[in-house]
């Protein structure tokens, strides 16, 4: 799971961005000056950081230069005016990853947040738990039994899961359908390969935003199938 700091001293607006994020599953933090999100930065394994410019006692600007001076790499999405434009940009050139302008689209702040925590993933920056394997935007959590896409957890039967594990745990090789079904099943096929293609549709109309032309499942006609090496 994500630790997630949001830091701006309207209470409200706080309180409006847990709801936004509550339902992505993060565990959220909450703190109402700079001073107090660096705070919270040392005492914490935050993944990601969202605040506000404007703040009594140290503003976003300052926290995100003092964050960046100690060496913290995590995404911080500033938080913005319209009026703030110059502020804006100043924010980016001290390190802060993107910035969102108030009022908030809901929508918006969860799509914005899911988009730097998967580069922060990627680039190397969290630290990888053991049994998580990651493929573009596929999270699987293997320890938690957890499959995510784009930060949306996904249902899986058995079946599912371990085909799709097997094939992230070898990206960019092709497999029979029969090596699929003696590994998955743990037993030679003798001619029921074929529900290898049925778990395989289904796996892809849960993973795949177009099931009909995947990104994540190949097929490699007259092979087999392949998990596309995407970064």
């Amino acid at each position: 799971m994500y630790n997630i700091l949001i830091c701006d001293d309207e209470k409200d607006i706080v309180s409006a961005l847990r709801i936004y994020l509550d339902s992505e599953n993060y565990n959220i933090f909450e703190a109402y000056t700079g001073q107090e999100a660096i705070e919270k930065v040392h005492q914490n394994d935050i993944h990601l950081i969202l605040i506000d410019i404007m703040m009594p006692v140290m503003d976003g600007i300052e926290a995100t230069k003092k964050l960046r001076d100690e060496g913290c790499n995590v995404p911080i999405i500033m938080l913005t005016a319209k009026s703030e434009d110059n502020d804006k940009i100043f924010g980016l050139n001290i390190g802060a990853d993107d910035y969102i302008t108030k009022p908030f689209n809901p929508v918006e702040v969860q799509a914005r947040v899911r988009s730097q925590l998967r580069r922060y993933t990627r680039l190397g920056g969290m630290e990888q738990k053991a049994g998580k394997l990651v493929i573009g935007g596929i999270e699987l959590d293997d320890e938690a039994k957890i499959v995510t896409v784009d930060g949306e957890a996904v249902t899986l039967t058995p079946i599912e899961y371990n085909i799709l594990k097997f094939l992230m745990e070898n990206p960019g090789k092709v497999f029979s359908s029969p090596e699929i079904y003696e590994h998955i099943w743990q037993e030679k096929p003798f001619g029921s390969e074929g529900s290898v293609a049925v778990h395989i549709r289904h796996l892809r109309e849960k993973i795949e935003i177009n099931p009909s032309e995947p990104k994540y499942i190949k097929v490699v006609w007259g092979h087999g199938y392949k998990m596309e090496a995407r970064k």
